[in-house]
């Protein structure tokens, strides 16, 4: 249950604290004049979400024969982003909250935290960025686990980057993150804390050559490795290539994308491993100033709480196209499927070893523009997850109005 006090503090952060995105890539210096506060030398620019003000026709994700339940829900998300100056030097932070209420059922109650910070050293020849983030957070992990778990992450990353010629940076990047699970989180008779708490460390050499003023091209060459607190046999150790393709705020397609190879090496000699393409897409693309395209793609390895199948790899793509229909209102339709195919230890009994599991989400909202930085919503949400285990097979429907600021 959410405390008063805690309601305090995210006001308290919310109108006082800030926002920006503390990455292990050095990022670019900020652009002040697009921040909507300052305050002396602090450059604020806060944003605040009410979404899901509306109905959830399964709260727990139940199977279809197992009697869903629904119950009325609301979830405001505030943020607030700062860059101060200091020097030749930035410092950067990052404050995320996520509040969210069920009517009925208060055990699904919870207030999400995310806090990111960053020191930005942007010098001639040579630029460093130094961070750290926490995230404590009751959210589904992903598509597969369907308990609001709740869990926690730390992480300290860090990067460099050389100027070797007048377009071409080689550089180094770092993160050592270690996730949590409370101990007496359960999902289907496993206990997530002895299964998935675990530390995950990633060293990569980088290579970044600004093909135009807005467009970036990043190769990087890594090692990851995972350790688990509890259950040593699954353990894992991968080297990465990627090449990226990253495209600056200004540019007409916003975003990013990324292609690359894993070759994914379990420490169980029982476990196959996987060597595969992965990828990572993001763009956003908008026309004439009325249209608005969005596409996304992933494709990489998870973990599984079932130590029978540790591990799956996730395919996934999702896609939203915004029109605007007449004066300040919008329509927009939003699609997503993903496909989890399991790995499965040799020498176990499982009811499909070759396990593929599909999710797929359909979407629709109606908007109304009040002036340039407010949107009101009506939203409504389907979602359908498929398996050959009857209790992994569910869908739900949520409807509702948003009121996004800043966005």
């Amino acid at each position: 249950m959410i405390s008063f006090k805690r309601l305090v503090l995210v006001a308290g952060l919310f109108t006082a604290c800030c926002a920006a995105n503390a990455s292990a890539q050095v990022p670019a210096e900020p652009d002040v004049s697009k921040l909507r506060v300052k305050l002396g030398p602090v450059y604020l620019d806060p944003t605040l979400a009410l979404t899901n003000a509306g109905v959830d026709t399964n709260v727990f994700n139940d199977a279809d024969d197992a009697g869903p339940q629904k119950d009325f829900t609301i979830t405001v998300s505030p943020k607030t982003a700062v860059w101060m100056g200091m020097g030749r030097t930035w410092l950067n932070a990052n404050i995320t909250e996520d509040i969210v209420w069920y009517k009925k059922f208060k055990s699904e109650r919870s207030a999400n935290s995310d806090y990111k910070v960053s020191w930005l050293v942007p010098l001639t020849r040579v630029s460093f960025v130094v961070g750290g983030d926490a995230l404590i957070t009751r959210e589904r992990p992903g598509f597969e686990i369907d308990a609001r778990a709740q869990r926690s992450e730390l992480a300290g990353n860090g990067a460099l980057e050389i100027r070797a010629l007048t377009k071409t940076f080689f550089g180094f990047k770092g993160e050592r993150r270690h996730i949590a699970f409370q101990k007496d989180q359960v999902f289907l008779g496993n206990n997530l804390h002895d299964e998935l708490t675990r530390t995950a460390s990633t060293e990569a050499l980088t290579i970044r050559n600004e093909l135009t003023p807005l467009t970036n091209l990043v190769i990087e060459v890594g090692r990851e490795q995972e350790r688990f607190d509890y259950d040593p046999l699954r353990d894992s150790n991968s080297t990465l290539v990627n090449v990226g393709v990253k495209f600056d705020q200004l540019a007409l397609i916003k975003g990013g994308m990324t292609a690359g190879f894993r070759d994914f090496e379990p420490a169980a000699s029982g476990v196959q491993g996987f060597k595969g393409f992965t990828t990572a897409v993001d763009l956003t693309y908008v026309l004439l100033g009325s249209t608005r395209f969005q596409f996304g793609t992933t494709r990489d390895v998870q973990y599984s709480y079932d130590v029978n199948q540790p591990y799956y790899v996730q395919t996934g793509v999702t896609g939203s196209l915004t029109q605007q229909i007449f004066g300040p209102f919008d329509l927009q339709g939003r699609v997503g499927a993903a496909r989890l195919a399991y790995r499965t230890r040799e020498d176990v009994t499982v009811v499909d070893p070759n396990r593929v599991d599909h999710t797929r989400t359909f979407g629709l909202g109606l908007g109304y523009h009040m002036g340039a930085d407010v949107r009101l919503a009506f939203n409504l949400d389907w979602n359908k997850r498929e398996s050959v285990l009857t209790n992994r097979t569910y869908h739900g429907l949520r409807y509702g109005t948003a009121i996004t600021y800043g966005f």
